[in-house]
């Protein structure tokens, strides 16, 4: 079964996607489906003795630019729909043990440009909204270790991301402002929250995150996507990229586990969605989440009752602290 079914309590679309319960598993390092396998030894993904970034369709896709008929027939209150779009892997390196942080900015860069041309190019196949993330660490839940991320093809706009856009719309229309820009401005002001200040993009622990470690990364003037980002700025991302990286990964000694996203404008569909009737340039602003889990070494913030049931997040740390803490971090890193 392939399909998604609509909430008519929350407004929110849920994806079922059985074959996923079957996918590869935590194989081990001599059977990693990521790992180059030139003489296809173990039905390896990647045809070459090395590489340096690979993107190719998932073989185990919750959505699908082909997907099947759904089980269940659709009706006025239960709606339900083709799980229609497109499910890419990207992975960072053929070097099985790797990190971001242990790849260096030079390879960062490349992996900025991958993400940039995916989004290019699945926004002119008609998909609505590219959303590039990923999924690090045992504690997250991935299946696979090898350094890599995927690349998700909406076509329509997933619920966190149109909740963005609403509250980005309503701000512009009320102040007349794009709400990410204020926010970097307020962060630049204060400065306690900032841990990299690049010459085009910053990294701070938001004032309002939601886990003790949680790094935003945003450029410094308003810029919709990545492909809107020019090259010197690129390479300016990737430095800020690799400090951020390097300080989680120093914060406790080992490869901190975490789930990064990478919010962009919508690349099709109407902005009349978010409410808003200007362009999605207008109201849309490139930015990275990257959301560890860990509160301390050995204790992870779990998403419990007031988070999952409430949707109110509680955390322990203030950002002022964690923020000073990261920036330690780096500069001894």
């Amino acid at each position: 079964m392939s399909e998604r079914r609509f909430d008519p309590t929350s407004g929110e679309w849920i994806t079922f996607a059985t074959h996923r319960q079957n996918r590869t598993f935590l194989p081990p390092a001599d059977a990693c489906p990521l790992c180059p396998d030139p003489n296809n030894e173990w039905d390896g993904e990647i045809r070459r003795t090395d590489y340096q970034v690979a993107v190719f369709d998932n073989r185990f896709p919750a959505l699908s630019t082909t997907p099947p008929v759904p089980d269940v027939e659709d009706g006025e209150l239960y709606r339900v729909e083709p799980a229609s779009g497109r499910c890419e892997v990207i992975a960072y390196s053929s070097d099985h043990n790797a990190t971001l942080a242990k790849l260096g900015p030079e390879r960062i860069r490349l992996l900025i440009d991958a993400w940039a041309d995916r989004y290019q190019v699945l926004g002119a196949e008609g998909h609505t909204y590219v959303l590039p993330f990923e999924n690090r660490g045992e504690a997250i839940g991935v299946t696979l270790h090898h350094p890599h991320g995927q690349i998700y093809a909406y076509d329509d706009i997933p619920a966190r991301p149109l909740r963005k856009l609403k509250t980005a719309a309503a701000y512009r229309a009320r102040t007349g402002q794009c709400v990410e820009c204020d926010v970097v401005a307020e962060e630049l002001k204060d400065g306690r929250r900032v841990i990299v200040e690049g010459e085009y993009f910053i990294a701070h622990v938001p004032f309002w995150a939601r886990y003790p470690y949680e790094v935003r990364i945003s450029p410094k003037q308003h810029t919709p996507s990545l492909v809107a980002v020019a090259d010197e700025a690129r390479t300016d991302l990737s430095r800020v990229m690799h400090q951020v990286f390097t300080g989680l990964d120093s914060l406790f000694g080992f490869p901190l586990p975490y789930v990064l996203g990478i919010f962009s404008s919508p690349t099709n569909g109407s902005p009349s969605v978010a409410g808003w009737d200007g362009d999605w340039s207008d109201i849309s602003h490139l930015h990275f989440l990257i959301s560890p889990p860990n509160r301390s070494e050995s204790k992870l913030k779990y998403i419990a009752g007031t988070e999952q049931m409430g949707g109110a997040y509680s955390t322990d740390i203030a950002p002022e602290v964690t923020a000073a803490t990261l920036r330690e971090k780096i500069r001894h890193a």
